[in-house]
């Protein structure tokens, strides 16, 4: 057939069935956008104008996997989490990489073939007796799963990454200044006085219920806004195609039937499809249903009441969600939080008792430059006092008095010097190493943030949740 149409390209009859050839081919590729095509679809991120295909996704993933201990693998294949975050991980690192090949097409970058051959030549473990080996250059890819198109792809991809993100490692030299400086905001010492006033020190009696209503009055209890759904499912293996489409089937069924009127429920039941009616629940609270995903809580929070969603492909099948009703917040009733409000006050009253005290404390040592009973310390920013004491003595100046809070305790404190450390040479020039290092993860930071914006990264859902998240 085709060798006759090539031969006879010019008469009317080839000419004919070639147009016929040509719109059936056309037709099909619309009628998948025209219906979905979502079988169809690999593309897993785009990157930019690139792409980032399932099966590249699927060769990575085998390649780490490989790398991997059983115990490793063992750990990814039974733990859902643990199989996510590696999911993800590789979505990420296939994610860095395109954007830099982005960039270093941008840039017109090229690795020949010619630089590519010789850097293989010049690997040690395909050598014998100083020269190349074919033999373990061939063994070598074998025991890796690997073509040569592949491992030149890899190669070139880590040299366009060296050209591009090369310039990016090297440190900027620090000033003798600003390490002078920061070696002496860390090593330097302070000497203290402080005074601990804990609330626990103060007894109060048992709280009224007058107390408990006045102290609700102005620490109400607010209840969040609860919304209450329902659904239609239609249970399907997502990966089989067929059952995919016959799924994708029923439930627009179920959904022509609420467009032309019919309720949710109604329409579940009359082509087959499971309907559950769940109790309201918050934006933060969970819907105690496996098939209600978080993303699906943020759309339910978005729409409107008495509104259906668009057909929604979940993990195991396809849904439709109805929003029956929506509470809106609420301050809650005193009786109902009663039991609850007791700590809460006897904490604030020993609180306000202990502030008190704090506070005479302070107006004395302010009046005559002394604290009864204080504890008096030389410290470090790390050491020597309450965590909370010593980040205050050293951010403010000599000759401070201040309280300072604490989920138990005040404290009242006050800073009496400041001593300089003496000069370590090898403290100094580990600090230089610090901040030069501290200087590149700024530079490649600002730099991976320009290749976000330069280079926009869009997962696509659909496939993802068909083949990542199954």
């Amino acid at each position: 057939m085709l060798e006759y149409l090539r031969n006879a390209a010019e008469k009317p009859l080839a000419k004919f069935l070639i147009a016929i050839l040509a719109f059936s081919f056309i037709g099909w590729g619309v009628a998948e956008w025209i219906f979905g095509g979502g079988m169809g679809d690999t593309t897993l991120v785009h990157v930019g104008d690139a792409e980032i295909s399932v099966n590249q996704f699927s060769n990575q993933k085998s390649q780490m996997l490989a790398n991997m201990s059983r115990e490793q693998q063992r750990s990814i294949y039974t733990d859902a989490n643990a199989t996510k975050s590696f999911n993800n991980y590789i979505i990420g690192e296939l994610t860095s990489q395109q954007m830099v090949q982005n960039r270093a097409h941008d840039l017109g970058f090229v690795v020949s073939d010619h630089r590519i051959a010789q850097q293989i030549k010049n690997v040690p473990a395909f050598q014998r007796d100083g020269k190349f080996s074919s033999e373990l250059f061939d063994n070598a890819l074998a025991a890796n799963g690997l073509t040569e198109d592949r491992l030149a792809d890899v190669l070139r991809a880590d040299i366009m990454r060296s050209m591009v993100l090369g310039p990016m490692g090297t440190p900027v030299p620090v000033p003798n200044f600003a390490v002078d400086a920061a070696y002496n905001a860390r090593y330097a010492t302070r000497e203290i006085e402080y005074k601990t006033i804990r609330f626990d020190d103060f007894r109060v009696a048992k709280p009224t219920d007058d107390a408990l209503k006045t102290y609700y009055a102005s620490h109400p209890k607010t209840l969040p806004e609860t919304r209450g759904v329902s659904y239609a499912f239609v249970a399907t293996d997502m990966s089989k195609p067929d059952e995919y489409d016959a799924g994708m089937q029923r439930i627009t069924r179920v959904e022509d039937e609420i467009i032309a009127g019919e309720s949710l429920e109604n329409a579940a039941k009359k082509h087959g499809a499971k309907f559950v009616r769940l109790k309201s629940f918050a934006r933060n609270g969970a819907a105690n249903d496996a098939n209600i995903t978080p993303q699906m809580v943020a759309q339910i929070f978005n729409m409107d009441n008495g509104t259906d969603t668009e057909i929604i492909e979940a993990k195991k099948g396809f849904m439709i969600i109805h929003l029956d009703s929506i509470n809106p917040a609420k301050t809650a009733e005193f009786a109902s939080v009663k039991n609850e409000l007791a700590p809460q006050w006897t904490r604030a009253e020993k609180r306000k008792l202990a502030y008190e005290r704090a506070n005479g404390v302070l107006v004395d040592l302010n009046k005559n430059n002394k604290m009864d009973g204080a504890t008096r310390k030389t410290v470090t920013r790390t050491d020597g006092a309450p965590m909370a004491v010593l980040s205050d003595a050293f951010n403010n100046p000599v000759g401070t008095n201040k309280i300072v809070e604490t989920p138990d305790a005040f404290y009242v404190i006050s800073v009496k010097s400041v001593k300089s450390p003496a000069t370590d040479a090898k403290k100094k020039a580990a600090l230089r190493r610090e901040m030069e290092q501290m200087s590149i993860y700024q530079i490649q930071a600002d730099y991976n943030k320009f290749l976000q914006r330069k280079y926009p990264i869009k997962i696509n859902s659909k496939v993802y949740n068909r083949y990542i998240e199954k």
